[in-house]
This record gives C-alpha cells, structure tokens and sequence, in this order.
C-alpha cells in the first residue's frame, strides 16, 4: 500500500470535515453485477493463441457468455490474427481485443489474462499449454493435445504442479447423444461389455511423409513469422501450403489418421469402458495403410478395435460399446443415441440428468471449463484423459510404423521390451521452443 504523508492526511481531513468535498463516487452498475451483469471480479479474462477455423468455433461459444471477457489473440500470421480481433471487437462493439504475434511476448505481458483458449496446429499444442500454464493461466486446448507420450505426459505433471484447470476439446464427451452411449456402459445396461470400437479418420494415412514442400520465398515477418509457425518443429524450407492448413499428413506437423479422430474417438471408448486412468497394453499390428481393425487390449482383457468407415456408425468420430446384452452407439449427426433394442433408449433422459447431477458438469464442453476455472474442479476432459487417451494414440501408431504388436506398460510408460519402440516415445524439440 502506499503511504500517505502526514500533513496530507490532515489537509484532506479537515477539508471533508468542514464540507468541503462533495462530489459522490458513482459506480456503474454493471461493475457491481447489477441488471444481469457480471462484476470485473467474477470475470474470467481470457486469451487466444492460433485461433483459426475450429478454435474460432470454440471463440463463438466462449464470446457469449456473460462472465467472459475476451482481451487477446496471439499469432504468427497477421491475417489470422486480425480475423479473429474483427470478431472479437464486433461483439462487444469496441476495439479493445489486442494483438500478438510471439506466445513469449503475449504470455509476459497479459498478466491480466486468466485463461488461454489455444487452436493451433498440432505441433504446437503442447507446448503452448505448458507456457501458458506456467505463465499461471488455465488452458483450453484442441486436440490431438500431444504430438508424443513425452509430450502428454509434460502438460499432465504441469498442470499437475501449477495446479491449473485443463481442458482439451474432445467436445463429445460433453454431448448427450455420446454421454448416453457411455453412461449406457459404463453403468452396466449393456451388460459386461467386452469390445468397444473407435472411429478413426477415413483420409490420410498411419503412416506419414519425411519428406518436405519445396522452398518458396517466405514472407514479411510482420505478415507471418514462419520461424514461430514451425515452434519446436525442425526447421523445413517455407512453404505457403502448410499454413493453409497443408501440413496434414506430414510427420513433422501432424498424429496421422489414427491421431485425427483417435484423439477424440479414443477417449469416448475409454471413458465407457472405465479406462481413462490408463491404457490399452497390447495393441496388434493390421496389415493396412490406416490402423483399421487393429485389436487393442486392456490389462482386463477388454478390447478397443480401431474401426475406419461406416461399419458401426453412419457421421464421424464416432463409438460403440458391445456387451453381453446389447449395443450403443453415438456419431456426429445423431440426434440421440443408437442401441441393439428400443428398450435401452428409453432412460436417455433420465440417466443424461443422473450423468449432470452426479458430476455436476455442463453440457456444453467450453461451459464446463469455464465452471472450472471458477471452481477449480477437474473438468471432463482434464490432462489425464487427454494423456492417456493419446498415449494410445501414439502406442497405435508405433504399433502401425513398426508394423509389429507392442505391448505397453502404462505405468512405466514405456513398451515392453522394444527399444525401437521407446524411443519414438518422445521427438526432438527445435530450440528455443522446447518444454
């Protein structure tokens, strides 16, 4: 606090004593949280890094909400980055939204930022949300979250260690239609199940190009930063197609087909089958471009197969659990649940409000980071969902690129017995963009 001088003080005493000061302090009502408004100190500030199509997604159901105040977009391409000010500023019908092209200089200097919305490609998400939790901000991150188990693992012991609020967006776990399916089996309507199947991606494959775009002339760094593009990728030649979006498929940029949709298909099959404090410990080589129908097993004999196509489901990203008594299913599009016979669909209603009530989450996957980062819970998709469902994402492609069956020890993190495996368990990471 500061001190205030003696002979001050006494001034300003005698000068309200004696009627001298009259001029009221008015403060506005919505900074008291009246009329529906939510008071600065109920406010979560929060900021953007890499925001393109899907986090702009994410960006239009977080700008609505009343307790959130957007104030930030960082981004290494200048035309992205006014994009989302654009949205930003015609929302709140200002021009306040600030930019940033460098994470570091972002990071250092909102230190009036509480929470991170980050959407960038998936090099960088990791990395990202480790900054930004070091920096003392909770993160909501895209997936695939993790480029490598390292990886995972890194933002799970630094959320952890921060005590930070850690959300990835595998928003089907906060949609009715896939809560149904998986409270369905996991709360044993289906009887004891035995097999769930996961969607993977219908493009690319598991195993992806080394080699690179050719050169093209890079532009002004003021109009996009390629160096902070690439982040703690190695080092390849500009090329305007990968900052199109064209870096799928690339070993350097991307988690193959396997990652694309695994990422969320994965943690919808094990949050049914009661598995997302670990993962599956075999995983059996399919002599295939994609994975699809490779059998992976838990310690508890439960299977989760790889499934490419529409054999179990019609959308995308999509799970199925099977159990000694019946079926359930969910994909992209569904307006409710599928199962093996009507009489399984009849409680939807019920057990989607024993599902709320027993967790307390929103059904909304940005809402129930929000609640958290008010309450300081751990949301639905926090860092060990995401690192555990990841890991079998990279156990399943390591499984693909040797093209022989891993076993995996989730507790040691590492394979059996297979030093060839372990050491694609972590990447090089190009400096000075390292954990």
């Amino acid at each position: 606090m500061k001190r205030i001088h003696r002979r001050t003080f006494l001034k300003d005493s005698i000068a309200a004593a004696a009627g001298l000061v009259v001029a009221p302090t008015i403060i506005p009502s919505s900074a008291l949280g009246l009329g529906g408004a939510v008071a600065p100190s109920e406010r979560i500030v929060l900021g953007g890094i890499g925001i393109g199509g899907r986090g702009r997604d994410d960006l239009r159901a977080m700008l609505p909400e009343a307790d959130v105040q957007f104030v930030a977009i960082c981004d290494p391409q200048k035309s992205r980055r006014e994009i989302v000010k654009k949205m930003v500023d015609d929302n709140y019908g200002n021009t306040d939204c600030k930019l940033y092209s460098d994470i570091r200089e972002f990071l250092a200097e909102r230190t009036d930022i509480d929470a991170v919305l980050s959407a960038t490609g998936d090099r960088w998400h990791a990395l990202a949300a480790i900054w930004a939790m070091r920096a003392g901000k909770d993160i909501y991150s895209e997936k695939p979250s993790s480029m490598t188990i390292a990886e995972g693992r890194a933002v799970l012991d630094t959320a952890k260690r921060y005590g930070r609020v850690y959300q990835t967006g595998t928003q089907r776990l906060s949609e009715a239609n896939h809560v149904y399916a998986i409270e369905l089996a996991r709360t044993g309507r289906l009887g004891q199940v035995h097999t769930a199947y996961a969607h993977i991606a219908p493009w690319d494959a598991a195993a992806m190009r080394f080699d690179w775009l050719p050169a093209e002339p890079e532009p002004p760094k003021e109009e996009s930063s390629w160096d902070l593009w690439l982040g703690p990728c190695p080092w390849r030649p500009y090329n305007s197609t990968y900052t199109r979006g064209g870096w799928r498929g690339f070993y350097d940029f991307h988690t193959s087909c396997i990652g694309e949709w695994g990422a969320h298909t994965f943690a919808q099959a094990m949050a049914g089958l009661g598995m997302l404090h670990t993962a599956p410990v075999h995983y059996e080589y399919v002599d295939n471009i994609s994975g699809d129908g490779m059998v992976t097993r838990f310690a508890n004999g439960t299977k989760m197969i790889l499934a490419r196509g529409d054999k179990y489901w019609h959308g995308s990203c999509g799970e199925r659990f099977v159990g000694a008594e019946g079926w359930a299913g969910a994909a992209d599009g569904y307006r409710r649940t599928e199962a093996s016979a009507p009489a399984l669909l009849a409680d939807f209603d019920k057990v989607v409000h024993e599902y709320q009530t027993r967790t307390q989450r929103a059904m909304s996957h940005t809402r129930n980071f929000l609640d958290c980062v008010k309450s300081r819970q751990l949301p639905v998709a926090n860092a060990e969902v995401m690192h555990r469902s990841m890991s079998a994402v990279h156990a399943a492609n390591i499984c693909m690129w040797l093209k022989r069956d891993l076993t995996y020890d989730p507790v040691k993190e590492e394979f059996v017995g297979d030093a060839e495996a372990n050491k694609l368990r972590s990447r090089a990471m190009r400096a000075p963009f390292i954990i």
